[in-house]
């Protein structure tokens, strides 16, 4: 197949916004044209298709599981840093203080104290490993709980790469000293996120528009700048699935772009971006959790 361009005419447009939206939630603007075309070109390539409506097609009648992820994968936007929007980390730093200082806290069934989070839209993985770095570094007491990440993602291929745990140097960039202490490194152009760190984490794939085989109940969750990609609606479902998942007074975490009428979907603001899940009297809510 030539590098001959490939047009995308606007009903072929909406049918691929239309079948992302389907699948994972995602909102495309117009504004994302240019990024649909060069991103979805190259699948069409190693396809040997040469439109996009003989693509759509394909994706409707013939495309594998694996071949929609892949289209999945292509429109999905991945930016992230370690301590991005380190604010977060201070406010759950002082709450889990809260927590390991609470002698009612939650125990699992193996006697030791437990500890949920989750990073839901983890990307890469910065987010979820800070969130262990933060934790780990401040309450070394968290070795003797029962303390475990859960870190998800839509996207495949950044799932891989995150439960790799490594990362170019470069990623050390605008780190303390002691933050970038923390990591491993191989070589001079690599770091690695220590094994004792890499442990607590479990990586799954998991679309947020699909049944989430996840138990709960959770101390915090982050889903920072995924929202963004989703219209009102799937917003306000999402945001009130992670309700039903979070203890009393636990914290969802959103990005900096993000908003929601708080107190009308179960959640109190208490912080920039921060908000604290309120209380409810159903017995079958999630158990009660210390408030900062």
């Amino acid at each position: 197949m030539t590098d001959v361009e490939i047009k995308l005419s606007d009903s072929e447009f909406d049918k691929i916004r239309d079948r992302i939206y389907q699948i994972a939630g995602i909102s495309l603007g117009e504004a994302k044209r240019v990024l649909v075309i060069s991103r979805l070109t190259k699948i069409l390539r190693a396809l040997n298709i040469t439109s996009f409506a003989s693509y759509i097609d394909f994706l409707d009648k013939k495309a594998s599981r694996a071949e929609k992820q892949v289209f999945v994968n292509a429109l999905t936007t991945n930016l992230t840093r370690f301590y991005r929007e380190d604010h977060h980390f201070d406010h759950l730093i002082e709450y889990v203080g809260k927590i390991i200082a609470n002698p009612d806290s939650l125990k699992s069934s193996n006697g030791k104290s437990r500890l949920r989070i989750w990073s839901a839209g983890c990307s890469t993985g910065q987010e979820p490993y800070t969130i262990a770095m933060a934790l780990m570094g401040k309450y070394p007491q968290l070795k003797t709980w029962d303390f475990k990440i859960l870190a998800t993602d839509v996207d495949t291929d950044v799932i891989a790469k995150a439960a790799m745990g490594t990362y170019s140097a470069g990623d050390l960039d605008g780190l303390s000293p002691a933050q970038a202490s923390v990591f491993e490194k191989p070589t001079a152009e690599t770091i690695r996120v220590p094994a004792h760190l890499r442990n607590l984490m479990t990586f799954k794939p998991l679309n947020l528009m699909e049944n989430w085989p996840i138990k709960g109940p959770f101390d915090a969750i982050f889903c920072r700048n995924v929202t963004i990609y989703f219209d009102k609606p799937t917003q306000t479902q999402v945001f009130e699935r992670f309700s039903q998942l979070l203890n009393e007074d636990a914290y969802l975490y959103i990005g900096h772009s993000e908003n929601m009428k708080a107190e009308s979907l179960g959640y109190m603001l208490e912080g920039k971006t921060i908000y604290r899940r309120l209380g409810q009297q159903a017995a079958s809510q999630p158990q009660k959790r210390v408030n900062v």
